[in-house]
């Protein structure tokens, strides 16, 4: 055989070889779905991030983000197999245990939950304990069954004449002085400073003892059992993807958010960045020294005793069925913070 000929059939054998690693290496990724619990914003930036930047990839994931909202169901999509992963919270999956639904929260995007109450900025209401002084308290069902219960328990003067149903619209509580209402960190309080032009008081729950973790990563325990390899890896890429959300280019990712959920603005979007970092929403406990994401059963066990005491859960639960904390707390992403 020539030189020239061996040459050829050289070339065209390693150009074979690479095709099919490649051939291979996309078939070796698996095909994963995560589904969010509202309509995508910048508190899902770190996954539409792992998407946008290659993250998911990388781990030979293949990611589709199936977007909540009004009318969507994850929650039931999880628990009926449809799709993989859930943006759940420990209420949810605490609540599942007690049903005999086999849910797991595998990491903890939020140390904080995001919840917050807002009053007037002239209404004389200068710390959390003054809220109790209002006449009127906008709140959801939800809230009035949870939150609330625990903020009558643990502060004076809280009492259930105040509660009036929240909407989920700012008017009742713009014309009202003598009223709070509940919100998001990241959402409500912009809302309310682009419409009425003030900067309303807030007042985030978590910093003033409400404990749940929130914007979690929950899968089954099938999975879990069935598949714990891919488990941590679409748990370390999100995390890598919220280190690049928050400290790199976050350009692409927004553009997919803002895709998705057209009413998005880029405003909204820096302002949720913003707050995120002010008020420690993704890093501060445990995820400052052993990476975002992190998760701790003395953590978990706080807000179950907390939720215990409002007789939300019964003690007998075994709480500890609703999360591991094997996936997490390794430190991963960290080294990506600037």
């Amino acid at each position: 055989m020539s030189n020239i000929l061996k040459h050829s059939v050289s070339s065209a054998l390693i150009g074979l070889g690479g095709m099919l690693a490649c051939m291979a290496g996309a078939h070796a990724a698996d095909k994963v779905s995560y589904g969010t619990n509202w309509l995508a914003q910048a508190e899902h930036g770190g996954f539409y991030q792992a998407v946008a930047d290659g993250t998911y990839a990388k781990y030979g994931l293949d990611v589709t983000i199936v977007q909540g909202g009004p009318n969507a169901a994850n929650s039931a999509l999880l628990i009926s197999g449809k799709i993989d992963f859930y943006m759940g919270g420990p209420q949810g999956e605490i609540s599942a245990v007690e049903q005999g639904i086999p849910l797991v929260d595998v990491a903890a995007i939020f140390q904080k939950d995001p919840q917050v109450l807002i009053a007037h900025p002239d209404a004389g209401i200068e710390k959390f304990e003054d809220l109790a002084k209002l006449k009127t308290l906008f709140l959801s069902k939800d809230g009035y069954l949870t939150y609330f219960e625990w903020m009558k328990a643990n502060f004076k003067g809280f009492r259930d004449e105040q509660y009036k149903p929240y909407n989920f619209s700012p008017a009742p509580f713009l014309a009202d002085k003598d009223s709070a209402q509940q919100g998001y960190l990241t959402s409500e309080p912009y809302e309310i400073q682009k419409q009425a032009g003030f900067e309303p008081k807030v007042f985030l729950l978590a910093d003033n003892g409400y404990s749940p973790y929130s914007t979690m990563i929950t899968t089954t325990q099938a999975m879990i059992d069935a598949k714990p390899d891919l488990v941590q890896r679409f748990v370390d890429a999100s995390i890598e993807g919220w280190y690049h959300y928050l400290y790199g280019d976050n350009t692409k990712a927004n553009e997919l958010i803002k895709k998705d959920n057209p009413e998005m603005t880029d405003g909204q979007i820096a302002y949720s960045i913003a707050k995120m970092k002010e008020y420690g929403i993704i890093e501060s406990g445990d995820s400052l020294d052993k990476g975002i994401g992190c998760l701790t059963e003395a953590h978990y066990k706080a807000f179950f005793d907390e939720m215990v005491d409002i007789k939300v859960f019964k003690p007998e639960t075994d709480y500890t069925k609703a999360f591991t904390t094997k996936f997490v707390c390794k430190g991963i992403g960290m080294a990506m913070k600037k």
